[in-house]
């Protein structure tokens, strides 16, 4: 199993530096950059100059605010600067973030445009690549144009971009399944989601391409509620109740909800966050939800944990400490480079 780190917004470039390299050094697969109050690629770029084994990503960049140009751009320049070790990873964020703070149209459901998105992308790069000719044309994109002066060109050695996409229905894990080199789950999951509804999804797609679960990287965002010690644990567990309380407000994901029959919790969460009664909603999650979403025990514990529930479902995991918020950023830096010693165990789950 692979395992991945989110690298959490630094207040400075020597800080990104020192973390990304401790990263790099600890052995992680993937450091992932997040488009959480943050630009998702420009501290990729830095990274890409001072880390030399992992690879590099976005987790996740939204996609439908940036033309499939722009994104491929921005992904061929960062695959160039990092000698192939860049991986771009897609979501589509939901309508009202994407029309209200974004300023971005939602004409249509996501899904079949993400499909679209993905394939015109994968379009222009195979015109950065080889310099075949722009003839991608769809409802909602198209890649018609593009004068030599505008291509950037081969890299060398380099075959292509992998590309990941962000998923919690069924339509989304179609795609990826059916276009695409890596899922990302979203944190709000469980092993009986992951097992019932996301890999028959994927499988869907993958048989609609002639592919199979060897050709995808399945990967999970997993809470985890862990320390060096219980005390640790416990605190970690509030932390990870939080950003429970902010996922389960947002009926995009009433999916899993519902697959576990806790939509009264979300209805709850929903009423009180248009309340912003938000400090009142980490004491409303049940012990049993925590227990099924969160991975839970010490250090040495946890990679039981992991193999326990999750071994034989997925190829990659990327822990999640608790929300992207300013006063939890250092707390979840450390927690990354904490992991670092038990990084074989982790790996070992199959």
């Amino acid at each position: 199993m692979r395992v991945e780190a989110t690298l959490t917004a630094p207040g400075s470039l020597a800080e990104l530096i020192r973390h990304g390299k401790r990263l790099d050094e600890a052995g992680y697969d993937t450091i992932l950059v997040p488009e959480a109050g943050h630009d998702p690629f420009l501290p990729a770029m830095i990274l890409a100059e001072h880390t030399r084994r992992a690879r590099l990503g976005t987790g996740v960049a939204i996609a439908f605010p940036r033309s499939p140009f722009v994104t491929a751009q921005l992904a061929w320049d960062l695959q160039r600067f990092s000698e192939g070790r860049f991986v771009l990873s897609l979501g589509t964020q939901v309508k009202g973030h994407n029309e209200r703070r974004y300023s971005t149209p939602w004409p249509s459901p996501p899904g079949p445009r993400l499909r679209e998105y993905v394939l015109c992308l994968r379009a222009i790069i195979e015109h950065f690549r080889t310099g075949a000719k722009p003839d991608f044309v769809g409802e909602h994109y198209q890649f018609t144009l593009c004068n030599p002066f505008f291509n950037p060109g081969p890299i060398p050695g380099v075959e292509g971009l992998p590309i990941y996409v962000a998923a919690v229905n069924r339509i989304n894990c179609r795609v990826a399944g059916e276009l695409c080199d890596g899922l990302r789950m979203h944190p709000l999951n469980s092993p009986a989601y992951v097992r019932e509804v996301i890999r028959p999804a994927v499988e869907e797609g993958l048989s609609k391409s002639g592919r199979s679960f060897d050709d995808i990287d399945l990967c999970l965002n997993p809470f985890m509620a862990t320390g060096e010690t219980q005390a640790d644990v416990e605190e970690a567990k509030g932390i990870i109740r939080r950003h429970i309380s902010f996922y389960t407000a947002t009926r995009t994901y009433f999916t899993v909800l519902e697959h576990h029959g806790w939509l009264d919790v979300g209805e709850e969460m929903v009423a009180l966050s248009k309340q912003g009664r938000w400090d009142e909603m980490p004491g409303r999650v049940p012990d049993e939800m925590l227990e099924e979403l969160a991975l839970i025990g010490t250090y040495d514990e946890i990679a039981g944990q992991l193999e326990k529930r999750y071994a034989g479902l997925v190829t990659t995991i990327n822990p999640v400490f608790g929300p992207p918020y300013p006063e939890y950023q250092e707390r979840q830096r450390r927690m990354f480079e904490s992991l670092g010693p038990i990084m074989a165990d982790l790996r070992a789950v199959r």
